[in-house]
């Protein structure tokens, strides 16, 4: 692994470990084991470092997220339940300590920088675009005129949403109850657009 690559994957778990304020410039050269000559040629700042984890994750939401979770998956309505349980599993295996990197980013920064805040915007909309294909992919199975954008918005407020409560009380309840809820209602709507 080359010296950017190692510096920005350990900026990449520590952010989500640590957060973004509480992790330190010395504390990722150190883990990385890069010296600050290293970090500062490829990211003059702090925040350039951020952008370019937020990069990271835009680029690799296919490869590191979807690709997994999808896999033998046809289905579009499927793919939804899959993603989320696929959330889900990452909650079981941390105790319920689990964050989504993008969603604790964009809570911890109150006033990003313009930059910061095109690049989780666009990471939040990637997701959204995901999800909505899938939906799109259904469309034949729901009302006509359904807004698949809407929904697939509606889609991440019940993950983030259920993740961060999930978190909080440490506890499967909240990210359980919310799924059984969406799934519910998109049941509903599948029923309604068959009709």
């Amino acid at each position: 692994m080359d010296t950017r690559t190692k510096i920005l994957v350990t900026a990449m778990q520590m952010f989500n470990e640590r957060g973004y304020g509480a992790t330190s410039v010395a504390d990722i050269l150190k883990a990385a084991g890069a010296n600050s000559g290293s970090l500062y040629h490829f990211f003059p700042t702090k925040q350039a470092l951020l952008v370019a984890v937020l990069e990271a994750y835009r680029d690799g939401i296919e490869p590191m997220l979807l690709a997994p979770a999808w896999e033998g998956v046809a289905d579009p309505i499927d793919r939804i339940f899959k993603l989320l349980e696929s959330y889900r599993q990452r909650l079981v295996n941390t105790d319920c300590f689990y964050g989504c990197p993008i969603g604790s980013l964009a809570l911890e920064i109150h006033e990003p920088d313009p930059d910061v805040r095109e690049m989780l915007a666009v990471n939040f909309e990637g997701w959204v675009r995901h999800v909505k294909a899938c939906l799109d992919g259904a469309a034949d199975r729901l009302p006509a005129g359904t807004d698949t954008l809407k929904l697939a918005r509606f889609v991440l407020t019940t993950m983030e949403g259920g993740v961060m409560q999930s978190r909080t009380h440490r506890t499967l309840e909240a990210f359980d109850n919310s799924v059984d809820c969406l799934r519910d209602y998109i049941s509903k709507l599948t029923k309604e657009g068959t009709k």
